[in-house]
């Protein structure tokens, strides 16, 4: 049994070494562990709150793209309306011109016709005129070929201008 349980001597030996190691491990040792540890537990906390920071300044930005991205897209759209618009403005203007220019064009091709038209009955008429012209020359010098309708003729037209 003297296995078992310890001797005095052995417990006073071993008490005394474990308050000498503990004093010099306080002495020496445990202040730099305990720095080191709470330097690290520090430098966790900045990381931590770094990483907050971190977190917090994405969020702003990503708000900040949000909002540009917004601001854009209704630029765009306010671009897209205003060509749009003019394209019509362009369109109709076009149009308008096209078709005061073909009126005008049509209106000039009218009036050109109808001067021709006007032009062409004074030929036809001035050419009747002369047919007529010829053909009652024919037929005078036919019917006055002999003296005697010669002189009734005169005599016919001073009659007609004395009444007259």
């Amino acid at each position: 049994m003297e296995l078992a349980t310890p001797g005095i001597g052995l417990i006073f030996w071993t008490t005394l070494i474990f308050v000498i190691v503990i004093f010099l491990l306080s002495k020496f040792a445990w202040s730099p562990i305990l720095a080191a540890v709470n330097a690290r537990n520090e430098s966790i906390d900045k990381a931590l709150k770094s990483a907050e920071e971190a977190k917090s300044e994405m969020a702003k930005l990503q708000a900040n793209n949000q909002a540009l991205l917004k601001e854009a897209q209704s630029e765009k759209d306010k671009i897209l309306k205003d060509a749009k618009k003019e394209a019509d403005r362009i369109i109709s203007e076009a149009s308008e011109k096209a078709t005061s220019e073909s009126n005008r064009i049509l209106k000039a091709a009218q009036d050109e016709i109808q001067a021709e038209k006007n032009s062409a009955l004074k030929e036809v008429k001035k050419e009747v005129a002369q047919l007529s012209l010829t053909i009652a020359e024919k037929v005078i010098r036919e019917q006055l070929k002999d003296d005697a309708s010669q002189k009734t003729l005169v005599t016919k037209f001073m009659a007609e201008n004395k009444l007259n």
